[in-house]
């Protein structure tokens, strides 16, 4: 199969990258995109780099697309990955977070995660949220690390 995007790095481009790859202060993804490019220019396959970075081979094609059409930087640079936007900014968690730990309502024992939400909303925190958001906030903040 003949190659759509052939990498031929320049020296410079060849020196960023290994300067980049000696440090170490980069993420993972920066850092296998890198070796994709040296792999690349070095004339080894599709196939060869996914299997010896172990990365699909979409990520290695996608790598040299990104490289040939827009240079170096486009080709490491990690862009948004696709999801909705958090339903709650840090200050809005927080005030939810400080809302359960307090008291519960008068003639209740304690908080239930509908009250929560009517709470927020009642107090113009947010404008609508689920139940099930006032859950998945609270677990993460209660979950403990290991």
């Amino acid at each position: 199969m003949a190659l759509i995007h052939k990498v031929c790095l320049s020296d410079e481009d060849r020196t960023t990258l290994h300067d980049l790859l000696k440090v170490g202060e980069h993420s993972a993804r920066t850092i296998a995109r890198g070796y994709i490019l040296l792999l690349a220019h070095q004339g080894k396959s599709d196939d060869e780099i996914a299997q010896t970075l172990e990365v699909g081979r979409a990520t290695v094609q996608r790598v040299r697309k990104r490289y040939c059409q827009k240079g170096l930087d486009h080709a490491l640079t990690e862009f948004p990955r696709p999801g909705a936007k958090p339903r709650l900014d840090g200050k809005q968690e927080a005030y939810l977070v400080a809302l359960a730990c307090s008291d519960a309502p008068e003639g209740r024992t304690c908080w239930t995660l509908e009250l929560l939400a009517n709470r927020l909303v009642q107090l113009h925190i947010v404008d609508s949220i689920s139940d099930e958001t006032v859950r998945r906030v609270l677990k993460k903040r209660n979950s403990s690390p290991g």
